[in-house]
């Protein structure tokens, strides 16, 4: 038996990313050296029949229909919120309030006043935050970011951003909570991760002008009737950074044919580096110090080579999953519960997510270049 002190799980949310949540702490456990071991406690869900199912599934010993119980719950130490967008803010503060350090999958909440809220709240306690933006622990973009930083690109020069799905565009689907006014939209629920991958590979951005548009205008509402949408189908944005770099950013969930779309392009003085989510243990970067006659961008494959890739597998070109991406935030989640590294992307850090989308939004509304707030 370990003798590392044990920390407990509840999770709230047992869909697709909950599903995903409890892939990423098993997997830790077996590929990272972690300061704690890990324990399912609790799964909530919405009634006692699915709860239990999902703890038989995912390996939890107990199961509840009221996440309010595995809340105040004295045995755990780490609630986990993956349901849906516009209960996060009282699953939060209510997880904060019993002192429990929270995972919460994105968006931190529909609102910036609800994040802002539920950040202050979590530094106040003391705990520690993580905020599920899980494309940012490749270790491809770790390399981008790292040569970014080593000027092998020389002066950034421009950016462009791209996160596009299909999972919307049949207009006959029906109106789901993902279409709230309040926190909904293709630019608040996939452009975030774009917003957020522009900033880890180049810093803050600074000046943002937004175009926002509903493409699809009533959907079914389920009971033979239909509303109308409100919400954008694709969100883009020009954006301006604090380094002199200027770009965009598009987020679009009406894109035919595009499963998981995210992209990004970057062009340097000397250098520029292509990337895609669908080949995502590749990098692609051109030099423009090569001879003429053997310029062209090259593939660098993900290997051991780039941590921590080798803890999943031995052999270069043999690549990770989306799931392992899960596991390396947990790894970097609990070293930061453990005191032994800041929080990688906590409380604050979708506070800024939330912050972006709205600037953009507003932008898209005023039609013009807007300052984005510190």
């Amino acid at each position: 038996m370990s003798d590392k002190p044990v920390l407990r799980i509840g999770l709230i949310g047992t869909g697709f990313m909950g599903k995903a949540h409890v892939f990423g702490f098993a997997t830790a456990q077996k590929v990272f050296d972690l300061p704690y071991r890990l324990e399912l406690h609790t799964v909530a869900d919405i009634t006692d029949q699915a709860a239990a199912r999902a703890a038989h599934e995912f390996g939890f010993a107990h199961s509840t229909a009221d996440w309010r119980d595995l809340i105040q719950n004295p045995d755990i130490d780490v609630v986990d919120i993956t349901a849906p967008n516009a209960l996060h803010k009282e699953m939060a503060l209510a997880a904060i309030a019993a002192g429990k350090h929270v995972y919460c999958e994105k968006p931190l909440a529909p609102l910036v006043q609800d994040a802002r809220e539920m950040a202050d709240a979590a530094q106040k306690a003391g705990i520690k935050t993580q905020v599920g933006f899980n494309y940012l622990c490749n270790p491809m973009l770790r390399l981008a970011r790292e040569m970014i930083a080593a000027g092998e690109l020389g002066e950034i020069r421009g950016y462009r951003g791209l996160h596009a799905e299909d999972y919307m565009a049949d207009a006959d689907g029906p109106y789901t909570f993902r279409h709230d006014p309040a926190g909904g939209g293709a630019l608040a629920d996939i452009g975030s991760h774009a917003l957020a991958t522009a900033e880890y590979l180049l810093g803050p951005i600074t000046e943002v002008m937004g175009d926002c548009l509903t493409m699809i205008q009533t959907r079914p509402d389920g009971t033979g009737g239909s509303r109308q949408i409100l919400v954008d189908d694709v969100g883009r944005a020009f954006l301006r950074f604090a380094n002199g770099a200027q770009g965009s950013i598009e987020g679009n969930w009406i894109a035919t044919g595009r499963k998981m779309q995210h992209d990004f392009e970057i062009y340097g003085s000397k250098g520029a580096l292509a990337f895609t989510q669908e080949r995502f243990n590749e990098l692609h970067f051109y030099s423009a110090g090569d001879a003429p006659g053997r310029r062209g961008f090259r593939r660098i494959e993900a290997s051991p080579d780039h941590p921590p890739y080798g803890r999943f597998c031995v052999a270069p070109g043999h690549q990770i999953g989306f799931n392992d991406l899960k596991a390396i935030e947990v790894e970097g989640y609990m070293r930061a519960i453990a005191g032994e590294i800041p929080e990688p992307f906590g409380f604050r850090a979708g506070l800024r997510i939330q912050t972006l989308v709205e600037t953009i939004q507003k932008s898209s509304a005023e039609r013009g270049w807007l300052t984005v707030a510190v």
